[in-house]
């Protein structure tokens, strides 16, 4: 029976229970975990799948800032510990067997399972986690650097533990942080250094091994058949397909007609036209692909027309909020996405995070800390809701639309914009108000038209400027672009993440999440109270204040979202009868010819 050690977020205590968990915030769902309900530990083993993927890769390590790594990568590495999909933030044991968290939260001490091996036999050790570590810290993206900044050192104790000092005692994430460390072998690196090759076949200890790759066009992976955690509680009944194949496409449209054809077994779908519309020919006649529509409830992050603040020309809160009002999203959604979509209304929307109304309680309390700097950039966070512009959705010109761009022309006559000859130009410089759209992706560009017409309305000239993948990747490291669509996902538990998409060091540091630039203060101060936050009620409080100073900052204008991922898949795949709450993946599906009665699920 594994020993493990349960740390408590909201009481802040250490329990030894019977089986080996950690979590923050609520007690786990699975104390005595045999595998979890979403995974079928009947499904049978073998046959293939086949994905597909976007665009292109030139590399096979997804740790550094350069290249485009190739998708499927994290299965061929297991982490210290494996999160749970149905649960807010709970993980169980892998890599790790053992846990013990300082009662001051000063370190913690992850005790290796003796039986993890890497898939070419070597044990994993204490000493390749310290390696892993040291070289992500080192070599590895920026990310890293911020989302373990509180780390201060790992030290191998002995054969077996791993020991994480922390540089601060605040910071109760950090334990479950570190437990998602990809952890890589230290000897392959010795004779292969990290970086050098970005085309080195890896090693890990997870449960897949690279077969064979073409660069740009497909990668192989095959099941590693001594998968040394095959037969863990956090495993079972999952990665049951013998071979994954990612095919590499240009574009969407050229995808669909391949999976429709038969040459992929599934596909997530983004767009609301073609999930409406774009579904047709004899697969779907026949009954053999099958669309579904799975709730979840995830955060739905911020989607949007990012603005890149280190321009001069959205340096001003005016102007971002100016363009703010001019965007018709009831028009959009009714003409161009089946009204399928919610506006998105939070950075944390379809979550407790998500702030509302007036400000109040704990997180009025937080924000009047910083009402002297919030008075001067956004005076209105007191006194007035958070409010999305709506129109009636009407192709003419309404009430509710014209009442915008009245609004937006007001702002940006204050800002110093006038109008001459139908166009906006500042009247210091008399240059005109024209700036680019980066896309790479084309599903994006009749929204963007139909906003370029409104902001045409107002004398403003919105190019858009669509690049191949890798040019976009590399203008967004740059962060050579004038406005971006872009996606900032949220967790079930805010945390050490938010330095990297909001904080100031992450706005001067390239390749870093922070699009908009956001170089603020206060945003600055509320990341670190989140990160310190000593309960569950503390955390809510200040990620709604965060959220509320970040939507009053007009950064992004924000999009849509779908509380829904939406599915095709062919007939050859079974899926498990119950999906998990937070999430989904292609592993815990299986093929449906191998099955037999004794395999299907209870």
């Amino acid at each position: 029976m594994l020993r493990i050690i349960w740390f408590c977020f909201i009481f802040g205590f250490l329990s030894l229970e019977g089986e080996s968990y950690i979590s923050l915030g609520e007690k786990v769902k699975y104390p005595h975990l045999k595998y979890f309900d979403y995974a079928n530990p009947h499904a049978p083993k073998g046959g293939s799948i086949r994905n597909y993927s976007l665009g292109t890769f030139d590399s096979l390590n997804p740790f550094v800032i350069k290249g485009t790594p190739a998708e499927g990568l994290d299965l061929i590495y297991d982490t210290l510990l494996a999160q749970s999909m149905d649960e807010p933030y709970a993980q169980y044991a892998l890599i790790a067997d053992d846990i013990e968290v300082a009662k001051d939260n000063s370190y913690v001490i992850f005790h290796i399972n003796k039986h993890a091996k890497f898939s070419d036999g070597v044990s994993v050790s204490p000493s390749d986690v310290k390696f892993s570590f040291d070289i992500l810290m080192q070599k590895g993206s920026p990310i890293f650097k911020q989302y373990y900044a509180d780390v201060q050192k790992a030290e191998v104790l002995d054969k077996q533990r791993i020991k994480f000092i922390f540089k601060t005692t605040k910071n109760r994430e950090l334990p479950l942080i570190l437990g998602q460390l990809q952890i890589l072998p230290k000897h392959y690196y010795e004779k292969n250094p990290f970086g050098k090759n970005p085309l080195l076949i890896p090693i890990g200890s997870g449960p897949y091994k690279v077969k064979s790759y073409e660069v740009g066009k497909k990668i192989i992976y095959e099941r590693d058949k001594n998968y040394w955690a095959k037969d863990l509680p956090s495993r079972i009944g999952q990665f049951n397909f013998d071979t994954s194949i990612y095919e590499y496409y240009k574009d969407d449209t050229v995808a669909l007609r391949a999976f429709l054809s038969g040459e992929y077994d599934w596909r997530i779908e983004t767009s609301a036209k073609v999930w409406a519309r774009g579904y047709v020919g004899k697969g779907i006649d026949s009954g053999e692909i099958h669309k579904v529509s799975i709730r979840h409830y995830l955060p739905s992050g911020m989607q949007g027309f990012f603005f890149n603040t280190r321009r001069d020309i959205f340096k001003d809160i005016r102007v971002r909020e100016a363009l703010f009002y001019a965007f018709d999203f009831e028009w959009s959604n009714k003409n161009l996405f089946f009204s399928q979509y919610k506006r998105t209304k939070s950075y944390f929307d379809n979550s407790i995070f998500a702030s509302s109304g007036l400000p109040k309680g704990e997180e009025l309390h937080i924000l009047e800390r910083y009402k002297k700097q919030l008075e001067k950039t956004a005076p209105q966070i007191f006194d007035s809701p958070y409010m999305i512009p709506g129109t009636d959705g009407a192709r003419v010109l309404g009430e509710n639309r014209r009442e915008n761009l009245k609004f937006s022309q007001k702002l940006l006559k204050q800002a110093g914009w006038i109008i001459k000859n139908n166009q906006l130009i500042y009247a210091k410089t008399h240059k005109p108000f024209s700036f680019t759209l980066l896309l790479d992706n084309p599903a994006f560009e009749r929204l963007a038209l139909s906003y370029a017409q409104n902001l045409k309305v107002l004398g403003i000239e919105m190019k858009i400027q669509r690049v191949d993948l890798s040019q976009y990747i590399n203008r967004l490291r740059d962060f050579d672009y004038d406005m971006i669509v872009a996606v900032i996902g949220q967790s079930l538990f805010p945390g050490n993440e938010q330095r990297y998409f909001w904080g100031s060091q992450s706005a001067l540091t390239k390749g870093s999440r922070n699009y908009a630039g956001i170089h603020d203060g206060v945003v600055d101060n509320l990341i670190n109270l989140l990160i310190k936050s000593k309960d569950r009620k503390d955390q809510i409080a200040i990620t709604r204040a965060l959220d509320r100073v970040l939507l009053w900052g007009f950064y992004v204008i924000p999009h849509y979202y779908l509380p829904n991922f939406r599915i095709a898949y062919w007939d050859k795949i079974a899926m498990p009868r119950i999906n998990p709450k937070y999430g989904f993946s292609q592993y815990l599906w299986w093929d449906k010819s191998l099955e037999s009665n004794s395999q299907k699920e209870p």
